[in-house]
């Protein structure tokens, strides 16, 4: 079977946390995948494709972003362990990974945690799952 015949195949989990923490981390910033391109000798769609975990980091790539993102080569790497475990256990982290991913996601994960008080963000967690019809679950 030659290259143009074979099936697309989803990205190793590994490229995928990579990917997510590098566009975590320029977002964080406030850096567009421009300037963070630009920095790095690179075009957007280039990173682009490294977020989305299309194509793979190189090394040295991974070490000049880090430079430019002001952070150090194992931040891409955190929270590895829990995502790689044993087999299946991905599932929940794809589909945590992919919300990331969407700009709604990240300015939600962004702004989630500034509300001050525990009950209002537990009050605002009972409103999304009432809006996606899931089951209320006892407050701990």
């Amino acid at each position: 079977m030659d290259k143009a015949e074979e099936p697309e195949r989803a990205p190793n989990p590994i490229d995928r946390h990579v990917g997510l923490r590098i566009r975590m981390r320029r977002k964080e910033l406030g850096i567009s995948q421009e300037r963070l391109a630009e920095s790095i000798g690179l075009t957007f769609q280039q990173v682009q494709k490294y977020e989305r975990a299309a194509n793979r980091v190189s090394a040295s790539k991974l070490w000049e972003m880090a430079r430019a993102l002001s952070t150090n080569i194992s931040y891409f790497y955190e929270g590895l362990s829990d995502a790689i475990e044993t087999p299946g256990s991905n599932l929940p982290r794809e589909t945590l990974q992919d919300f990331l991913l969407t700009p709604e996601g990240m300015e939600l994960a962004a702004v989630f945690p500034k509300i001050p008080t525990g009950r209002v963000r537990r009050r605002m967690l009972d409103l999304v799952r009432a809006m996606a019809g899931e089951p209320d679950t006892p407050e701990g």
